[in-house]
């Protein structure tokens, strides 16, 4: 059994995991969302094809996407001091999780929109829809359960990306479970952690599903 103490602090660390996580994810998106954007509408034989600078966000997508998130982790240090004016903590740990989570979010939206009915883009088009009006009218509705998916499947990826910041004095249950699982042996303290990592990605997972089934209207 966990005595009152443990049970605080593994309080403590759910809800810096879940502020972690929530306004990662929060300001991931509002990077990501325009950046995916951008990817599809500029790709060669878009709506707004610019080809170099679609490769050059190709390029540097990739690039970020291509970083472990402990190296990045790491790497952005003197931005996370220089940002929060801390390498540790809960707060510290928001400004890698939205670099590492933006590019991902980027390629989840693309990906999304990509499977939007091309007939019904060339609709828009020939009734003289604006650029702007088919990406806010016709892409991002008709994508929206897909996006939705996403959304879910980011949240929970940030999740366990905030859960390895604990390495490193990041806060949340991936610090206590390292600290106190691992360092200590104390494993009641690392299932616990375990457990509620478990609990908290289902509920989140379940959560966009059931919006993403409401929204879908071919159901």
């Amino acid at each position: 059994m966990l005595d009152s103490s443990t049970t605080v602090m593994i309080v403590k660390g759910l809800l810096e995991t879940l502020y972690m996580t929530v306004f990662s994810t929060s300001a991931a998106y509002l990077l990501g969302l325009p950046l995916g954007i951008i990817l599809v509408v500029t790709a060669e034989g878009s709506i707004l094809p610019r080809p170099a600078l679609n490769k050059i966000l190709n390029v540097l997508v990739n690039l970020t996407r291509s970083v472990p998130f402990l190296i990045l982790l790491i790497a952005v240090l003197p931005i996370t001091r220089f940002i929060t004016g801390t390498t540790i903590g809960s707060t510290a740990t928001v400004v890698p999780l939205i670099i590492a989570a933006a590019p991902f979010v980027a390629r989840l939206v693309e990906s999304s929109i990509k499977e939007v009915d091309r007939g019904i883009i060339e609709a828009a088009l020939s009734m003289g829809a604006t650029p702007f009006e088919i990406i806010t009218k016709v892409m991002i509705p008709e994508a929206k359960p897909s996006l939705i998916v996403g959304s879910a499947i980011a949240t929970t990826t940030i999740l366990g990306y905030s859960a390895m910041a604990g390495i490193v004095g990041g806060g949340g249950l991936g610090d206590i479970a390292i600290r106190y699982g691992y360092y200590r042996y104390q494993n009641g303290i690392m299932i616990a952690t375990v457990v509620l990592l478990i609990v908290v990605v289902q509920i989140f997972q379940d959560i966009g599903m059931k919006i993403s089934q409401k929204q879908d209207k071919r159901r």
